[in-house]
């Protein structure tokens, strides 16, 4: 990190309301408000918690060290050991947040199988029970990011007669399905099942009566998810841009509606009368992305992206691509960790990858439809071409 950035990333902790020379505890309060808020580097506020000479200050760090990686642990440990060279050590971390208790291991003769993660966010998860008596109860749940859970079954089936429906599914589906935890399968099928909509609950209202028919315990509300541990090697590097290569984040598609305001931005500055240097236009876009990067990849949109992250890498992981789920991994960690994802190369490249797309979409389809009216760059071009004296 350069100098100007800490310099720019501290500027924008005072902004949002933080004055350093304010007494302790009301700048420790204030820090630890900030510490939720979008927009505020986690850097900074590791590197005030450092001028506060008083053990709160270290007892914050230390919480914040517990779930930091990369760039912002180093900057907690740098703070730390600036107070530490003070006489200053941690008080006790009572008050900090319990993070969730990972998933109790399944009941033996549970097991799962995941598909990927398809382009709008759907996928279908099955969870399996073996019967005392011989065959198989299969729970069976289709569910996207943005609609919960959309439809559910549980079907009575021979061990033979899973194979072949798995197998069918793969080859009409284009995917494999893979194995893997079925505590973490009944997690993602009744956390779905509480982000359905009311208005939907009609088609999927039997989900926790079915549920019962596989696991006899309460559902599940929390988690730590699976891939940190297992990718924990690769969480301290940074996520390489080489995962926009892998299938599941190539396809990937933000909402319309979400991405478009974007889009019309940038096509209104390509499309300016008053912009006419190159230079000026992609260092106007430059501004418009990085501001995309920080809206979209932040406040209430960053926990379903870092959800998506999270699964994809974990999808890879057990498809045998183990250098991509450490990036994708490493990637939902930087968002889980409140890194601001505008500096990151990786979240960058995204979502000029997702505006591009669109992009080229509306160019596609104006050019199959004729049209009528021109731009203001066009009505002005065909002005100039008309003023244009023949010559003879």
């Amino acid at each position: 990190m350069t100098h100007s950035d800490i310099e720019r990333e501290d500027a924008s902790l005072r902004a949002a309301g933080f004055d350093p020379a304010a007494p302790p505890a009301e700048a420790l309060a204030r820090l630890g408000e900030l510490r939720a808020a979008s927009g505020v580097s986690p850097n900074a506020i590791a590197r005030a918690l450092g001028a506060i000479a008083s053990s709160e200050a270290a007892a914050m760090l230390a919480a914040m060290e517990a779930g930091a990686s990369g760039a912002l642990r180093r900057e907690v440990r740098r703070a730390l050991f600036r107070l530490h060279q003070r006489g200053i050590a941690p008080a006790a971390v009572a008050a900090a947040p319990a993070r969730p208790a990972a998933q109790p291991p399944a009941a033996p003769g549970l097991s799962a199988l995941f598909s990927p993660v398809d382009a709008d966010g759907a996928r279908v998860v099955w969870l399996v029970k073996e019967r005392r008596g011989g065959g198989l109860a299969r729970l069976w749940g289709l569910l996207a990011d943005s609609e919960g859970l959309i439809n559910v079954a549980l079907s009575e089936l021979s061990r033979r007669e899973l194979r072949t429906e798995r197998a069918e599914m793969e080859r009409r589906a284009g995917v494999t399905m893979v194995e893997g935890d079925a505590g973490f399968a009944d997690y993602i099928l009744c956390e779905a099942f509480r982000r359905t909509p009311v208005d939907k609950r009609s088609q999927v209202g039997n989900f926790l009566t079915l549920r019962t028919e596989i696991v006899g315990t309460p559902p599940p509300t929390e988690i730590i998810h699976p891939i940190y541990a297992e990718m924990a090697s690769a969480l301290e590097h940074e996520p390489a841009a080489n995962l926009l290569k892998e299938p599941e984040i190539a396809a990937w598609k933000f909402p319309p509606a979400e991405i478009k305001p974007y889009v019309d931005e940038i096509k209104s500055i390509r499309e300016s009368v008053l912009v006419l240097n190159r230079v000026q236009q992609e260092g106007r876009i430059n501004v418009v992305v990085e501001r995309a990067v920080g809206e979209l990849l932040g406040g209430e949109r960053v926990g379903a992206v870092r959800r998506r992250l999270e699964d994809i890498a974990y999808y890879m992981a057990r498809s045998g691509r183990r250098e991509p789920a450490g990036w994708a991994a490493a990637a939902a960690a930087r968002l889980r960790d409140g890194a601001d994802a505008s500096r990151i190369p990786f979240f960058q490249a995204l979502i000029r990858a997702q505006l591009g797309a669109v992009f080229a979409e509306e160019q596609e389809r104006e050019r199959e439809e004729p049209r009528l009216i021109m731009t203001p760059a066009e009505a002005m071009r065909a002005q100039q071409q008309q003023a244009r004296p023949r010559r003879r």
